[in-house]
C-alpha cells in the first residue's frame, strides 16, 4: 500500500479498510502516542525540577531569615 493510498483513505461505512491499511494506521497511531507520551513525561519532570528548585530557594530564604532573627 502506498503512502498516498493511506493518506487518502477516510473511515466511512461505505469503504472498509484493508487489513494492511488498519495495520499501518495502528502502527502510526502507536508511534504518535509513544512520542506524545515521552514529550509529556519529559515536560512533567522539567516542571517537577523547577518546582523543587523554587521550593528549595523559598525554604533557604526562610531558614536564613530565622537564623538572622536569632542573632
Amino acid at each position: 500500500m502506498s503512502v498516498e493510498e493511506l493518506n487518502t483513505y477516510r473511515f466511512s461505512p461505505e469503504q472498509e479498510p484493508s487489513d494492511e491499511m488498519l495495520e499501518q494506521i495502528m502502527k502510526e497511531v502507536a508511534e504518535e502516542a509513544r512520542v506524545s507520551n515521552e514529550k509529556a513525561t519529559e515536560e512533567h519532570w522539567i516542571r517537577m525540577r523547577v518546582n523543587a528548585c523554587q521550593k528549595e530557594m523559598k525554604w533557604a530564604k526562610e531558614i536564613e531569615s530565622i537564623f538572622h532573627e536569632e542573632q
